[in-house]
């Protein structure tokens, strides 16, 4: 059958020379070994621990589909430090049958790149409509983060898109993390796609979402109850003192 999702595999289809260091990555070696990682659902997260090379894989798919590295949609070519990997060059997406009428690349990290970005072009741009009318018609910079990032969300994601974000719960505070989750239910609807790096158990749980776990040795599927993040979390929660005392005497 064929898939209405808008990416439905990433494959790495070219030799890596040895010595580039993404071909140390876990996560890249895990990549070549498996074939291709393959996209089921409207709503895929890629979970792991620091250094296994998540922000890279998200990197790769977002630049070769199209986006600006640092972020934005297909239509930013800004770039105030090319600080991405040259995975992109080696890999190739699969497509399904449909083409998304929208995208936005979102990562944490430069979001602040990408609101100085609307506010130059809406500066300097001189057309009849301001660019940050698109985005809620105030300045991403004159809200804090969360607000800013959830105003973007809301305004500027238009459905039946192809959207891919890079760690959104830095923003975000528990209660905004749901509220995120409510719009991506609006737009998954809408016939959205939405491929997210995150470490964030809350945003794990959105209903019919597949997981992928990255770890030293494997890429699986996983339920989020299995996840280092919501095994940890739920310790910690149950009790914090306990589990303090035990990291203090692991050091």
């Amino acid at each position: 059958m064929l898939s209405k999702l808008f990416v439905t595999e990433i494959a790495v289809t070219k030799p890596i020379p040895a010595d580039n260091y993404i071909a140390s990555l876990p996560t890249v070696r895990n990549l070549c070994k498996m074939g291709g990682l393959v996209f089921h659902k409207p709503v895929t997260f890629l979970v792991g621990e620091n250094g296994v090379g998540k922000s890279t894989l998200i990197e790769a798919i977002t630049v070769h589909a199209g986006f600006n590295a640092e972020g934005g949609s297909r239509n930013f070519n800004f770039s105030t430090h090319a600080s991405h990997s040259d995975l992109y060059h080696y890999i190739t997406l699969t497509r399904g049958t449909e083409h998304p009428t929208d995208g936005f690349f979102l990562r944490a990290e430069s979001f602040y790149n990408v609101a100085s970005n609307i506010d130059d072009l809406d500066r300097h741009g001189g057309g009849t409509r301001m660019l940050i009318e698109s985005y809620g018609g105030k300045s991403l910079h004159e809200q804090s983060h969360g607000e800013s990032f959830l105003s973007l969300v809301e305004h500027r994601f238009g459905g039946h898109g192809l959207y891919i974000l890079d760690e959104p719960e830095a923003a975000l505070s528990p209660m905004k993390l749901m509220t995120l989750m409510c719009l991506m239910r609006n737009l998954v609807d809408d016939k959205s796609q939405f491929i997210i790096s995150t470490h964030s158990p809350i945003l794990m749980t959105f209903p019919g979402a597949e997981i992928y776990e990255l770890t030293e040795n494997a890429i699986r599927s996983v339920r989020y109850q299995e996840t280092e993040h919501f095994q940890v979390t739920k310790q910690f929660l149950n009790a914090p003192e306990q589990m303090i005392r035990y990291l203090e005497i692991g050091e």
